[in-house]
């Protein structure tokens, strides 16, 4: 079992590009070290909203109301092109934090990675970037109707497992983002008004934007 999970991990930093990210604070008299500390399992269907809620709450617990959300990655049991029904088998969440210390301040990226089996927290020295913070964004759609927009959309369903919501930095302002896809293709459902494309919002190819290179979602 840790074998697997530390595999899915190993995959949702290869799929999502763990990097780094922006700000936030609470006054702390000593520094966080980077760790890995296994909780409680979910024992239930991970439920994307309530780990995301769970997980909210925990940063603000130990961090305050400024901790920063950036992402949440989503590991489906089948590929999105073959007998897919949405069926979620890991969800790792993204924040960032920033600890006061002394006359500086140590910033971290703080990842809660749940299976059904297994849930950690991983806490590293970093930032993240490439992604605007969503803790006040008015997400209106859940992940299962997110997956039903894309399953219903008249487009070829990428041949993979993987989706992330996230808002993206970029030259347009967009709401965020269910990503389902690959590198080589990609569904984009806007997480506020549902609408379902094959490009990239943030990079418009109707208005001369290219994709960074090396870039996915």
């Amino acid at each position: 079992m840790r074998k697997s999970f530390l595999t899915f991990i190993i995959g949702l930093m290869l799929c999502f590009s763990l990097s780094s990210c922006n700000s936030c604070s609470k006054q702390a008299t000593e520094p966080i070290k980077d760790s890995t500390e296994v909780i409680a399992p979910v024992k239930a269907d991970l439920v994307v909203e309530n780990l995301v809620s769970t997980d909210r709450q925990d940063m603000y617990m130990n961090y305050a109301k400024d901790y920063r959300w950036f992402e949440t990655c989503i590991v489906l049991k089948d590929f999105l092109d073959e007998d897919c029904d949405g069926t979620v088998t890991g969800v790792s969440n993204i924040f960032q934090a920033v600890v006061e210390k002394d006359n500086g301040a140590d910033v971290f990226v703080v990842m809660y990675t749940h299976t059904p089996d297994t849930s950690a927290v991983e806490k590293v020295h970093s930032f993240w970037v490439e992604d605007m913070p969503m803790e006040n964004e008015a997400i209106k759609l859940t992940f299962k109707e997110a997956f039903d927009r894309v399953m219903q959309a008249n487009a070829p369903k990428p041949h993979s497992k993987h989706v992330v919501l996230r808002k993206e930095l970029g030259p347009v302002n967009c709401n965020p983002q269910y990503i389902f896809g690959n590198q080589r293709a990609q569904l984009y459902v806007d997480a506020v008004t549902g609408d379902v494309r094959t490009d990239n919002p943030v990079f418009p190819k109707d208005k001369g934007f290219k994709m960074p290179l090396g870039e996915w979602p």
